[in-house]
C-alpha cells in the first residue's frame, strides 16, 4: 500500500501532539473514506508490557477520523476545526497490536450533517481484523 502522507504532515493535520499522536501515515483518502496507519512504538503513552493498549487503539481510531477532517480542510486551504468524540458504539477488540506492528485503519463515513459525522471503523494488521467500532464525532463551533 502506497503512503500518501508521511508522519510529519500527518502530525500537522491533527490537533494532538506528541506523545499523544496515534496516527503516522495516510494511505488513501476520498470524500467518504480514509485509510490511515500507525506503527506501534514503545514511546507511546498507551504502550505497556509489549502491547498497544485498548485506550490507544480507540484513540488511534478517533484520530483517523480527525485526519480525514484535517486533510479535507487542508485540501481546501482552510484551518481544520477541533473535533470531539460524541459517542463510541459497538467497539470490539479482537487482539492488541505489539511493538513495531503496523496497523491500518479504514474509516468509512456513513452520515455527515451539521458538523456531526457517523463513521464505521475497522483496524487491521495485514488481513487480520484487530478492532472495529462505530463513532460519532462533532466539530467544535
Amino acid at each position: 500500500m502506497e503512503t500518501i502522507l508521511e508522519k510529519e504532515l500527518v502530525e500537522q493535520l491533527l490537533p494532538q501532539k506528541f506523545p499523544f499522536v496515534m496516527v503516522d501515515k495516510m494511505y488513501n483518502f476520498t470524500e467518504t473514506s480514509l485509510v490511515s496507519g500507525y506503527t506501534v512504538s514503545n514511546d507511546n503513552i498507551f504502550f505497556n508490557d509489549g502491547f498497544f493498549l485498548e485506550p490507544g487503539l480507540i484513540e488511534h481510531m478517533a484520530q483517523s477520523v480527525a485526519l480525514h477532517t484535517g486533510y479535507a480542510f487542508y485540501l481546501r486551504k482552510e484551518d481544520a476545526p477541533t473535533g470531539y468524540i460524541g459517542s463510541i458504539k459497538e467497539v470490539k477488540i479482537n487482539r492488541l497490536p505489539i511493538l513495531n506492528e503496523n496497523i491500518q485503519t479504514e474509516v468509512v463515513i456513513l452520515q455527515e450533517f451539521a458538523g456531526i459525522t457517523l463513521v464505521d471503523i475497522v483496524t487491521r494488521s495485514n488481513d487480520e481484523i484487530l478492532a472495529t467500532s462505530q463513532m460519532k464525532t462533532v466539530l467544535a463551533k
